[in-house]
């Protein structure tokens, strides 16, 4: 099972400029976050204060990312990274290091 950060941003064209209508579209993708939190795929997600981007962490196979990734399309895009633990890192230092 991966580790992965992955920054989010919505797609700024179809966000609609009616606040109510707006509301209710952020409304929808908050209840897929949450999901996705109870699901334990997404273990930390934040919002950039004032800005329409932000962070997600998530776990699980590939498999299990991009089916979570795609609940979220068309409205965000994600650039996602893999992460590697302190664990992992330090195998590869004791590695090079004999």
């Amino acid at each position: 099972m991966g580790k992965y950060l992955m920054l989010w941003e919505l797609n700024s064209s179809l966000i609609p400029a009616n606040p109510q209508e707006r509301g209710q579209g952020y409304a929808a993708l908050m209840a897929f976050i949450e999901q996705d939190i109870e699901r334990k795929i997404t273990t930390d997600w934040g919002c950039f204060v004032g800005e329409a981007r932000g962070y997600t962490i998530v776990e699980g196979s590939e498999v299990d990312i991009s089916k979570m990734v795609q609940q979220y399309s068309p409205f965000c895009q994600f650039s996602t990274h893999p992460i590697a633990s302190f664990d992992q890192i330090n195998e590869m230092v004791q590695f090079l290091t004999g």
